[in-house]
């Protein structure tokens, strides 16, 4: 059983009319694909949920009420000033945006809507100055005391003297960070309080956006709010002594609300460079991957593992591998069988990965790695099926639906060959022979492979052999003979898989590129 249905079936056992299954994110950086985990991982519940015929539905909040902790190392010196205030009210960066929020959420937001993920969007702000939580901060302030020492005792710290289960919002500088309160006896709704801006006020609690909830107590407060009944979390937040389990005791104990079931998932590491994070730049964003993969090979990386599994995601050939792990799923899904060796919950994995509907007849796919020797032949995407069609790659006469496919998909190898690809995976064809010094033994083997290819079949397997056949008769090493092929096409010593390389060429212009190589 797939781990989305598992979580779903243990869902129908708390016996709800309806499920809200939650995911959240602050959108105070860029959002990456480590947050796009936690987002996919409540969506494949929702799917399961859905199958099984339950009543439910997918919310996401964008935190945008959160203050700006700091001035990251992304920011320009100048957001020092805006530290401490809402997200939301915040400059957008760029200018493009109606706010700072809005700048880091936007391309989230556009990127699961292309993954097929259309949640009911909350924004914080909204919530807050509407007076969503404003109950809640009643009911917070009532039992301040029992919060405390939940915290206390869950945490293993102690909170100021002075503390309350809200954070003030300055009427003078606005920020949510630097108030404290005066009074000793707190009464419900006015509280005074003084910020280190110097000013000094009451606060009525009963007006929307006098202040903020502190996170541990505003996540359970949601939960019941909102009626939430699966959340998941990265392992920080599930911790001992973490935001998740002070939030069980206060959900319970304070809002009277049973918590939600919840996944622990693991973080997302960039290869090479450690675990994501907005804060440190070690990131990689769900809408730079969505311009080397289709949405539907983004959605198989999270949902052919349980989220609870380490993933090291690496863009340089770590996406070759996994295109080509995808092709050969699909490939399976369409040949009728159910499951094969090392593709457990097949099928369930193949449904899941899909943005929209089920395709009804398996995608003409060129491999991704082949696709990165034809596109850097190839000026446009006409060349490109020329080349593939010469070829044997694809028939002729593919419907538009399919070519609409393969050019997306050899578009996506072009910007991952541009932004991504190691320099040894990237070459030019020249298109004038270089001006070379081959030795005797290379000009004499190019003229066996010259005779070879005269007569043989235009694929890449015929030509390997021709290739090998002529390296034994001209005796010579292996390795220097396809040097001296890279280096009359390309100018270099190393290349592509030589087979497919010279298959992607036509058969004209290989002969005359050896001829004068050799003066055959």
């Amino acid at each position: 059983m797939h781990w989305a249905e598992a979580e779903a079936r243990k869902l129908t056992k708390r016996k709800e009319k309806e499920h809200i299954i939650a995911t959240a994110i602050t959108p105070s950086g860029p959002i990456h694909l480590g947050n796009m985990r936690e987002m996919l991982t409540a969506e494949a519940i929702y799917r399961s949920l859905k199958k099984l015929s339950e009543s439910c539905e997918l919310i996401f909040i964008a935190d945008n009420w959160d203050p700006l902790r700091r001035v990251y190392p992304y920011l320009d010196t100048s957001y020092e000033k805006w530290v401490g205030m809402p997200l939301s009210e915040i400059p957008c960066p760029c200018g493009k945006h109606s706010n700072y929020g809005e700048h880091w959420l936007q391309p989230f937001l556009d990127s699961i809507d292309r993954l097929g993920v259309q949640p009911i969007i909350y924004r914080a702000q909204n919530l807050y100055l509407e007076g969503f939580y404003t109950e809640a901060i009643k009911t917070s302030l009532e039992k301040k005391d029992q919060i405390r020492t939940t915290i206390e005792a869950i945490s293993q710290r102690k909170l100021p003297a002075n503390w309350i289960p809200l954070n003030i919002r300055c009427e003078q500088c606005k920020r949510l960070t630097l108030t404290s309160i005066v009074d000793e006896d707190i009464k419900y709704p006015l509280i005074s309080y003084k910020c280190k801006c110097g000013f000094e006020g009451k606060a009525d609690l009963r007006k929307p956006g006098v202040g903020k909830l502190p996170w541990r107590i505003e996540w359970p407060a949601r939960w019941k709010l909102f009626g939430v009944t699966f959340e998941a979390c990265g392992k920080d937040l599930a911790a001992a002594g973490g935001a998740w389990q002070t939030g069980e005791a206060i959900a319970q104990e304070v809002f009277n609300y049973s918590p939600p079931n919840n996944l622990t998932y693991e973080f997302i590491y960039l290869k090479g460079r450690g675990p994501m994070h907005s804060s440190t730049g070690i990131a990689i964003l769900p809408s730079e991957l969505l311009n080397i993969l289709s949405p539907v090979e983004l959605r198989f990386l999270f949902m052919k593992q349980h989220p609870n599994k380490h993933l090291e995601f690496d863009p340089l050939f770590g996406v070759l591998d996994l295109v080509d792990e995808w092709d050969r799923w699909e490939g399976s899904f369409f040949s009728g069988k159910k499951s094969r060796s090392g593709m457990k919950d097949l099928s369930e994995i193949y449904e899941l990965s899909q943005p929209h509907e089920l395709p009804e007849s398996k995608p003409i796919n060129v491999s991704y790695r082949h696709l990165v020797i034809v596109t850097q032949l190839a000026d446009d995407f006409s060349s490109v099926r020329s080349i593939l069609e010469r070829s044997g790659f694809i028939p002729k006469g593919v419907d538009d639906a399919q070519l609409a496919l393969l050019k997306r998909r050899a578009q996506l190898v072009r910007n991952w060959v541009k932004h991504f690809a190691p320099s040894n995976i990237k070459f030019e064809l020249k298109k004038e022979i270089p001006n070379l010094d081959l030795s005797e033994d290379e000009k004499k083997f190019l003229s066996k492979l010259f005779e070879r290819i005269g007569y043989a079949d235009w694929s890449a397997e015929v030509l390997h052999s021709c290739i090998y056949e002529a390296i034994k008769e001209a005796n010579i090493q292996p390795q220097i003979a396809f040097r001296s092929i890279y280096k009359i096409f390309l100018d270099t010593e190393r290349g592509p898989r030589v087979g497919y390389f010279l298959a992607s060429l036509s058969k004209d212009f290989v002969k005359e590129r050896i001829r004068k190589a050799t003066k055959v």
